[in-house]
């Protein structure tokens, strides 16, 4: 069998292409997991944005219907006059 005088440069290309390859590999993992986490970051603070607004309208929607009865209730069509006497001693 004959030796290659060129083996050490494909060697090294080959090592090489090897390392760039696992590097970028790498590289495309860790973007993969940041996109992802950024993500679900970004849906649980959408999440929480649309509860407290959600929360927000319903105690307002709440404040309204109390404000509405307690108008309904102090109505001064429906207060009847009562007959107060004196006591005497």
């Amino acid at each position: 069998m004959l030796l290659n005088p060129f083996y050490p440069f494909t060697f090294l290309k080959i090592s090489t292409l090897k390392a760039t390859i696992i590097l970028l590999s790498i590289l495309l993992i860790k973007s993969n997991l940041l996109r992802l986490k950024g993500g679900v970051i970004g849906g649980l603070f959408a999440l929480i944005l649309i509860s407290a607004v959600f929360a927000s309208s319903t105690i307002a929607l709440g404040s309204l219907v109390y404000a509405y009865r307690l108008k309904k209730k102090s109505n001064p069509d429906e207060k009847q006059m009562q007959d107060l006497e004196t006591v005497n001693i």
